[in-house]
């Protein structure tokens, strides 16, 4: 089984060892890093198919192969894109700016490897219901679209 991707296990690390309130300020500080999709890939008004199911903050998300599939057993490294559409939705901007800064890159197997449950090893457990379900379906959205790449370039 993988690894999930480093970048992420070392943020994780450094969240681990700090205080709700420094918490809280490099979470902010996070939101305020957020990307949102470039033109190229995306522009608004965004397709259904690519919305965050059960997210508050109506966040679209895309994805593409960085590289990968020179050999037939490497996996695909994809980068992942976001759109945050509540202005307000300062959580979704901080996780999207969390996996463009520590997953884009990672390969399917390291994505897959990443917890579901990771939106309360970054936010901590006082995370609200609604909150954590739109923050976790985000990571079940990067889980789908590497199993999707991965399908995709076995039969390629």
């Amino acid at each position: 089984m993988s690894a999930i991707p480093e970048k992420l296990g070392e943020l994780l690390r450094e969240l681990a060892g700090v205080d709700e309130a420094t918490r809280a300020d490099i979470l902010i500080e996070l939101s305020d890093e957020f990307v949102s999709v470039p033109g190229e890939i995306a522009e608004a008004p965004y397709p259904e198919e690519a919305r965050v199911p059960g997210c508050e903050s109506e966040v679209f998300a895309f994805s593409r192969v960085v590289s990968g599939q020179q050999e037939a057993q490497e996996s695909p490294r994809l980068e992942f894109f976001f759109a945050v559409e509540n202005p307000q939705g300062i959580s979704a901007m901080a996780m999207a700016a969390i996996v463009q800064q520590t997953v884009n890159g990672s390969s399917c197997e390291e994505i897959l490897a990443i917890p579901t449950e990771l939106a309360y090893e970054i936010f901590g457990r006082t995370l609200s219901m609604g909150k954590g379900q739109g923050l976790m379906s985000m990571v079940a959205v990067l889980h789908a679209l590497a199993r999707r790449h991965r399908r995709e370039g076995r039969s390629s």
